[in-house]
């Protein structure tokens, strides 16, 4: 691994960042500086936080604070995805992105894991 764009769960943070943020951009005008800004801001949290992690992945504890921001990241951004999907049901792409969002927490649960065991500090 020699950058963080070789880590699995950040190629898929980004990519869902960016559905996120065009989807966004579909939700009502008034929308877009409300919960539009809230589900992008928390999105795109997830791949900072592993980049912010990666960057200091000399240190494990900080490397692991930063992929924990992450999950909790992620599990804010699940949360304004459900809140759109209670709010514009009939808005099509974001029941997709509950499962997707499901899975990358899961993968970044993983990940956490293996560095807590397996990472030198």
């Amino acid at each position: 691994m020699s950058s963080y764009r070789d880590l699995d769960i950040y190629k898929i943070a980004f990519e869902l960042c960016i559905r996120v943020h065009k989807l966004s951009l579909q939700l009502p005008p008034f929308e877009l500086y409300e919960q539009g800004s809230q589900v992008r801001r928390s999105s795109k949290s997830i791949k900072d936080q592993i980049t912010e992690g990666y960057g200091r992945r000399r240190y494990k504890a900080d490397f692991m604070k930063f992929l924990v921001y992450a999950q909790a990241s992620n599990d804010e951004c699940q949360n304004q995805i459900n809140t759109i999907i209670a709010l514009y049901p009939e808005k099509e792409g974001w029941s997709d992105l509950t499962i997707e969002y499901n899975n990358l927490g899961m993968q970044i649960n993983k990940f956490i894991q293996y560095v807590e065991n397996n990472w030198k500090s």
